[in-house]
């Protein structure tokens, strides 16, 4: 079901190419209860210049020093008491990431059921903070290098998608600033995805 972990040098690239091209690729969290897993369905670039949207525009503080690199660690932050996980791109101190919004659930549902609350599939990892609470995602593992194959990664699907499939392109959700960007990704027509609103342009790509 997964293959390969994602190595260092596909995270040190352009945000943008790296939040598209994680799309159908496979998260798997590793905990005491055992493995769950799920493909990536959308995504959202944060970028590391230019960005008023994005953690980093500031500078860096202990809050979001995680996302100042290296590239292929996690960067989590906290919300409302919930959490959000994104993948560090590009070099170190450049401040660039991949919020993971939604993933469609492959293994491990009864582990995601009981921590979600709620038997409704669909429901599970709708929306990033949806998402971390099924997984088990918190501050905890801020900073984990998602390269190594132990708590937390992003692996290639296995065997891989021979289809192709269909991103398509919107402005961000839940943004006060930098509202027009189009930086948010996803699989098209996947009933997974967190939100259809203010959709831009589709655009075919081959599936990894």
């Amino acid at each position: 079901m997964f293959g390969e972990i994602l190595p260092r040098s596909f995270y040190d690239r352009d945000v943008i190419v790296v939040a598209q091209e994680l799309l159908g690729k496979i998260v798997v969290r590793r905990s005491r209860n055992g493995l769950c897993l799920g493909s990536i369905v959308e995504t959202e670039a944060y970028l590391a210049i230019g960005d008023s949207a994005s953690h980093s525009f500031r500078g860096q503080t202990k809050r979001n020093a995680s996302m100042f690199g290296p590239p292929g660690y996690a960067y989590v932050y906290s919300i409302h008491s919930r959490y959000c996980m994104n993948a560090v791109t590009q070099g170190r101190g450049q401040a660039s990431a991949v919020l993971i919004r939604a993933i469609q659930p492959l293994a491990g549902l009864a582990f995601m059921q009981r921590r979600r609350g709620t038997h409704r599939v669909l429901e599970l990892c709708r929306g990033p903070a949806r998402l971390c609470e099924a997984l088990d995602v918190d501050r905890r593992l801020d900073g984990w290098d998602m390269c190594c194959p132990a708590r937390l990664w992003i692996a290639n699907e296995d065997p891989p998608n021979t289809c192709d499939h269909t991103i398509t392109t919107s402005s961000r959700i839940g943004v006060t600033s930098a509202e027009d960007a189009q930086l948010r990704f996803f699989i098209d027509g996947s009933p997974f995805v967190s939100g259809l609103k203010r959709l831009h342009r589709t655009k075919p790509r081959p599936a990894n």
